[in-house]
């Protein structure tokens, strides 16, 4: 039992390493933003190795954590994403006078709130998890307490956040009453009858709008480009992936079970969400002018790809899922990360004219944005192209021809908007090119990693897809 609790360590190591980051952070009065950093950084690792190297296996803890390979997978996956956001966030926060105590200590909180999603097998230890990251999301989008664009956008959030968390905490309570567990799996495989049947139908559709928000899934998006416009470039990055990506798990887990149990009643519903997120996400983003926003609308659209797989639960779509959310994290990381580099110390370039001519005068970064951007829109050799192969050989598999139509149709319509950007970059004469400073080595290493493992998940996909398709038996037993 002893060697049990050693699983913990990666959520202990979290928590245990902000907890210090906050106490040095209080008790240091010089700059320390680099010990911070490294102590962040150093914290990260250990809790990525740790979910590597500790034995294998799975482990029921009380029925409310499960620690198997599937949460050890997204263990290493969110340490991957919070050091890839550090490594991009450390020259821009300090230039912007918020790299402190604060910063790094809630990232590391908001990452051992992710891991505690990916692990949850209990609603109520969920919920908690989801609150963790919630609440530290709220803290770092409004980090820049002067930005009055990033504090209403902390305000959009928090209100948004408090209502799907109203959604989720009703439906887990309805959930309760219908079936008696809060078990996650026996919940949505138990066998109801009459009137208890309607009730947990109800509740999942509660959990179902509670998630949706979270996720950017249409109808629940409208949030989603005001936040992501407002705040900070790498805090956006960490939103757009790190949350979306923990949730993602939770969706995948109630799927797998679904197909068993209420799956069939939400099929219809899930099938028109999906068609129209990547609808609007991509037809929305032809008229933007700014990039960020740009962005925001076309992660919707991802969503909207991730969900058209989730549906093909029988024909590898959880397979699919899991190799997408990875592409996914890696291409947001990189460009909403790369506006930052590209952004001077007063705001965010955020708009795309702002761009024009950066190709030739920061030719590093935007190399990196452009490969991000060729990856979104699919494009062979990177790794969107291999995702997107994949998720619509699920959706086809399990015979949603004209779902997987809908989706190549759009995903056509999304090279405009990402071929727009790229144009601005490179095949415009800059009239203005603004005072950015020379990025740091620390930014240069998160845009080196991305660039690998753009390429490589692009190019040797199959020792990744081996181990996904191996990690999806696991929530998928009784499929």
């Amino acid at each position: 039992m002893q060697s049990d609790w050693l699983l913990l360590l990666p959520i202990i190591i979290f928590a245990a390493a902000g907890c210090m980051i906050f106490c040095i952070g209080a008790c240091r009065h010089s700059d320390s933003s680099a010990f911070l950093f490294g102590l962040a950084i150093t914290s990260c690792l250990a809790a990525g190795l740790t979910a590597i190297f500790l034995q294998h296996g799975r482990v029921n803890f009380a029925g409310q954590l499960n620690i198997d390979a599937f949460s050890r997978f997204y263990t290493v996956l969110f340490s991957v994403i919070t050091i890839i956001v550090l490594l991009f966030s450390f020259q821009y926060a300090r230039a912007r006078d918020f790299g402190g105590d604060e910063f790094y200590g809630i990232i590391l909180f908001a990452a051992a709130g992710m891991v505690i999603i990916a692990s949850a097998i209990h609603w109520l230890l969920f919920f908690l998890g989801l609150e963790m990251l919630s609440i530290c999301l709220y803290i770092i989008i409004a980090i820049r307490r002067e930005d009055d664009q990033a504090v209403e956008a902390a305000i959009k959030y928090f209100i948004v956040g408090a209502v799907a968390s109203a959604f989720l905490a009703f439906g887990i309570a309805m959930l309760y009453a219908a079936t008696g567990t809060l078990d996650i799996v026996r919940s949505l495989t138990s066998s109801t009858q009459g009137g208890n049947s309607y009730l947990r139908l109800l509740a999942l559709c509660l959990i179902l709008v509670g998630l949706g928000f979270k996720i950017s899934l249409v109808p629940f998006h409208l949030w989603t480009p005001d936040v992501y416009q407002g705040a900070p470039a790498p805090v956006t990055a960490f939103l757009a992936t790190g949350s979306k990506v923990a949730v993602f798990t939770v969706f995948i887990r109630m799927a797998a079970c679904g197909a068993a149990g209420a799956g069939h009643f939400f099929l219809p519903a899930l099938w028109s969400m999906a068609a129209l997120t990547m609808i609007i996400g991509n037809i929305t983003a032809l008229s933007q002018t700014s990039i960020k926003r740009l962005l925001a609308y076309s992660s919707i659209a991802q969503v909207g790809y991730m969900m058209m797989a989730l549906l093909a639960v029988k024909q590898q779509g959880i397979t699919a899922v899991i190799f997408y959310s990875v592409v996914y994290a890696v291409m947001d990381l990189g460009a909403f990360g790369t506006i930052g580099l590209l952004s001077p110390h007063a705001a965010d370039l955020d708009r795309i004219e702002d761009y024009r001519g950066l190709g030739y005068s920061r030719p590093f970064e935007a190399a990196l944005l452009t490969i991000c951007l060729f990856s979104l829109a699919g494009l062979p050799t990177t790794a969107g192209f291999i995702g997107k192969f994949i998720l619509f050989r699920a959706a086809l598999a399990a015979n949603f021809i004209t779902l997987a139509l809908i989706g190549l149709l759009t995903a056509i319509v999304s090279l405009y908007f990402y071929l727009k950007v790229v144009v601005v970059l490179y095949m415009r004469p800059a009239e203005k090119v603004p005072d950015i400073d020379a990025s740091g080595g620390t930014a240069k290493a998160a845009c080196l990693l991305v660039g690998i493992l753009t390429f490589w998940l692009g190019l040797f996909p199959s020792p990744l897809l081996n181990l996904i398709a191996r990690l999806a038996g696991l929530v998928i037993p009784h499929v």
